[in-house]
C-alpha cells in the first residue's frame, strides 16, 4: 500500500511577537526581538529579569469573562492559535468527519501559576480555598481537550509531555496518525505559559537562563561566543496536518509538506546533552532515513539554538555529523535568537515556521550574532532573512531527559 502523504494546510500562532501567524512571521522575517523586562510579578529579586511574553494578548478578545478565569493561559494560548490554524486552513468539521480529526499537542510543563496561585491559598488560607478547577486548569492535556471540544474534533486526542521536544513530538506523532490511516486531519502544534516566579526561579537556579537584563533584545544570541542562556518564553504554535488526498479535494492551500520525524533519546543527562550530540545527531538521521532524503537534499534547519554555552555547541556537532561538508552549505538560523525559548510550544512554533520559510522560499535571520563561537563555525543566517531555495527543511526540538525530536518538511510539488 502506498504512503499516505501528509501536507500543512493551516498554522495559528501567538507568540512574544504578536498574536496572529501574519503579525509573528513578519516581524520573525523582520529580525525583530520579543525580549523585554519581565511585566507579569516584581523580577527585581531574580537573577534573571527579563523574559519573552506575549505583550498584545488581550484574553478579553477571544474568551468570556467566566471562561478565561477557569482556563490557564497556556490552555487559552493554544485555543486561540489552534480557532487561527483551522480558520487558516478553510476546514470544516462537521459529523461526516468529526470522528477522523484528531488533536494532538505538546506541553512541557503545564500550568504552573494555577500551581502556585492554589499552593498560596492553601497555605495562607486552608485547603478549602483550593479551587474546584485548579486540576483542569492545571494538567498538560488541557489544550488537546478544550481545542477538541471547541471545534467538535472525535479522532485521537493525545498530549506529550517531552520537555523542550514536546511541540515536535506532537507534530511527528500526528504525522504519523495520518501516514499508518488512524486520521485525515490533526491539529498539531504546542502550548507554554510559565513565566511566573517558580518557573523563572527554577530555570534561574539551574544557571539556564540568561541575565542580560540591561540588553533584554539583546540578551538571546544563539551560537554567540557570549551567550550567557535562554530566555524563558510563552505562547503556542499551532499546525492543520491533513492527508494530501483529502486536503486536494476540498482545494486547501498547502504550505508544505511534512515527509520525516525522528525520535531519540541521549541516555546521558537529565539537562546536558553529550559533547558529541550523538542523540541529536541520530535522530536528525533517522528523520532523513524516513523521509528517503540524502543529507546533501536539505537546504535549511531550523535549529533548537537555545543560546546555551552547552546546546549550541553540542547541536553544532550533531549537524556536521550527519551532514559531514554540507554542514557548511546549510542555512542554519535559531528562530529563539527572537522569540526566546516556549519550552513545550517550541517545537510547534519552529514547525511552524519551518513550513512558512518553505512556502515564502526565504530563511529567518539568527539575531544578535555579533562574535560567532569558535566551535560554531557554520552558516546561522546572521542578522537579516535570507531569500533562497529551500527544497527541504528540517527543524530540531531537544529536550531535559535527553529527548529528541525531528520532523522534516519539503516544498509541495503535487
Amino acid at each position: 500500500m502506498a504512503k499516505r502523504r501528509v501536507v500543512v494546510t493551516g498554522v495559528g500562532l501567538v507568540t512574544p511577537l504578536g498574536t496572529g501567524t501574519e503579525k509573528t512571521w513578519n516581524n520573525i522575517c523582520a529580525g525583530k526581538s520579543g525580549v523585554a523586562s519581565i511585566t507579569r510579578f516584581d523580577a527585581s529579586e531574580f537573577a534573571a529579569q527579563i523574559a519573552a511574553e506575549v505583550k498584545d494578548y488581550n484574553q478579553e478578545d477571544h474568551f468570556d469573562k467566566k471562561t478565561a478565569k477557569h482556563l490557564d493561559l497556556f490552555v487559552q494560548y493554544g485555543i486561540v492559535a489552534a480557532r487561527l490554524a483551522v480558520e487558516d486552513s478553510g476546514l470544516t468539521i462537521n459529523d461526516d468527519n468529526c470522528t477522523r480529526v484528531g488533536v494532538i499537542t505538546g506541553c512541557g510543563i503545564g500550568g504552573l501559576p494555577t500551581i502556585e496561585k492554589n499552593h498560596t491559598a492553601f497555605t495562607e488560607r486552608g485547603a478549602r480555598r483550593i479551587s474546584p478547577f485548579f486540576i483542569p486548569m492545571a494538567i498538560p492535556n488541557m489544550p488537546s481537550g478544550h481545542i477538541s471540544m471547541q471545534i467538535g474534533a472525535k479522532g485521537q486526542n493525545l498530549s506529550l509531555s517531552t520537555a523542550c521536544a514536546a511541540g515536535t513530538h506532537a507534530v511527528g506523532e500526528a504525522f504519523r496518525s495520518i501516514v499508518y490511516g488512524d486520521s485525515d486531519v490533526v491539529v498539531t502544534g504546542g502550548a507554554e505559559s510559565v513565566i511566573c516566579p517558580l518557573g523563572v526561579g527554577g530555570f534561574a537556579s539551574m544557571k539556564a537562563l540568561s541575565t542580560r537584563n540591561d540588553a533584554p533584545e539583546e540578551a538571546s544570541r544563539p551560537f554567540d561566543k557570549d551567550r550567557d542562556g535562554f530566555i524563558i518564553s510563552e505562547g503556542s504554535g499551532i499546525l492543520i496536518l491533513e492527508e494530501l488526498e483529502h486536503a486536494l479535494a476540498r482545494e486547501a492551500k498547502i504550505y508544505a509538506e511534512i515527509i520525516g520525524y525522528g525520535a531519540s533519546s541521549d541516555a546521558y543527562h537529565i539537562a546536558a546533552p553529550p559533547e558529541d550530540g550523538e542523540g541529536a545527531a541520530r535522530c536528525m538521521k533517522l528523520a532523513l532515513d524516513d523521509a528517503g532524503l540524502a543529507p546533501e537534499d536539505i537546504d535549511y534547519i531550523n535549529a533548537h539554538g537555545t543560546s546555551t554555552p552547552l546546546n549550541d555547541r553540542c547541536e553544532t556537532q550533531a549537524i556536521k555529523t550527519v551532514f559531514g561538508d554540507h554542514a557548511y552549505k546549510l542555512a542554519i538560523s535559531s528562530t529563539k535568537s527572537m522569540t526566546g525559548h516556549m519550552l513545550g510550544a517550541a517545537g510547534g512554533i519552529e514547525a511552524a515556521f519551518t513550513a512558512l520559510s518553505i512556502k515564502g522560499q526565504i530563511a529567518p535571520p539568527t539575531i544578535n550574532l555579533q562574535n560567532p563561537s569558535p566551535e560554531c563555525d557554520l552558516d546561522y543566517v546572521p542578522h537579516a532573512a535570507r531569500k533562497m531555495e529551500i527544497r527541504a527543511a528540517l527543524s530540531n526540538s531537544f529536550g531535559f531527559g535527553g529527548t529528541n525530536g525531528v520532523v522534516i518538511m519539503k516544498r509541495f510539488e503535487g
